[in-house]
């Protein structure tokens, strides 16, 4: 359980240090905020193409669109109830991916054009990239969640089934993904029967970190699902889920924000994600019953 004194000292750490964006997701959240504060913050973060670019994901210091920040925007709008609100900058987003969808039908993880800026070293891309589920399956569950209908979404819904069901990937970063348009897909039947297969390589020895001191990039069972609505929650017993709800309301840090466990390319990098990470973190604790605080919606 995260007490009070404790989530007070992650407020003073959300106002003082993290992104604009990221303190009016908090104050909805939390303090009765509204949802057009949080859609206008995110909406400077959409280039005039329709994508999104200027650092929304913030390993990537570059101006111009890319997909992954289009996934990064709908899921803010998704934890906002706000898709409806926020129709233009949809209609827009996804008009830009018609323009960089490639002949499989879905998007690149990265395009080139942010090699000009400063990035993380896992975001080289190839010059000429092909499409990949991270971000196309999780753009395209989104859409679908949300009953939004526009061009760009039934091939990239094609190219989604296919991808998944010759895919035997462990890796985090694209079950992810996955997991987000296996759980908003409207073939139930279908999509039951790949979350299945994923579940199964999901409780592979090696591919969740059980080790609640686990240093270095790894993946707990929270991770996996940050909330009991999560499909991944019934991988894990109560008794991991609690284990893991204690160290991870133990792992705050003095100044009241959560750290990340991956190395930042600059200073204000590190704050925005530490922002980002720390409201992530009490969303879960919240979504489980673990947070102590007046006035959480």
């Amino acid at each position: 359980m995260l007490d009070k004194e404790q989530f007070e000292n992650a407020r003073a750490f959300i106002w003082s240090n993290a992104r604009l964006l990221d303190r009016r997701l908090f104050a909805f959240l939390y303090e009765g905020g509204s949802r057009e504060a949080v859609i206008a913050a995110l909406g400077a973060y959409q280039n005039e193409d329709g994508g999104f670019g200027n650092a929304l994901e913030p390993d990537i210091r570059a101006p111009v669109s890319q997909p992954v920040p289009v996934e990064i925007a709908l899921r803010v709008l998704d934890l906002v109830d706000g898709f409806a609100a926020a129709g233009e900058l949809v209609t827009r987003a996804c008009d830009y991916l018609l323009t960089i969808t490639t002949p499989e039908g879905g998007v690149p993880s990265a395009l080139p054009s942010l090699q000009a800026y400063p990035h993380a070293p896992w975001w080289e891309t190839a010059d000429v990239p092909v499409a990949s589920p991270n971000p196309t399956a999780a753009i395209a569950g989104l859409l679908q969640g949300h009953g939004v209908n526009h061009p760009w979404l039934a091939p990239a819904t094609e190219y989604c089934w296919r991808a998944i069901a010759d895919s035997e990937t462990t890796e985090y970063h694209d079950l992810v993904p996955m997991l987000t348009f296996l759980e908003h897909a409207q073939d139930r039947e279908r999509a039951e029967h790949e979350l299945r297969r994923i579940g199964e390589r999901i409780l592979k020895p090696g591919v969740v970190a059980y080790e609640t001191d686990a240093e270095g990039y790894v993946k707990g069972p929270l991770d996996w699902a940050p909330t009991p609505a999560s499909y991944c929650r019934r991988l894990f017993t109560d008794e991991v889920i609690a284990t893991h709800l204690a160290a991870l309301a133990a792992r705050q840090q003095s100044d009241g924000g959560w750290p990340i466990s991956w190395p930042p390319i600059s200073p204000a990098c590190e704050l925005e994600w530490r922002g980002h990470v720390t409201i992530e973190m009490l969303l879960t604790l919240r979504a489980y019953g673990a947070l102590e605080a007046e006035g959480a919606q």
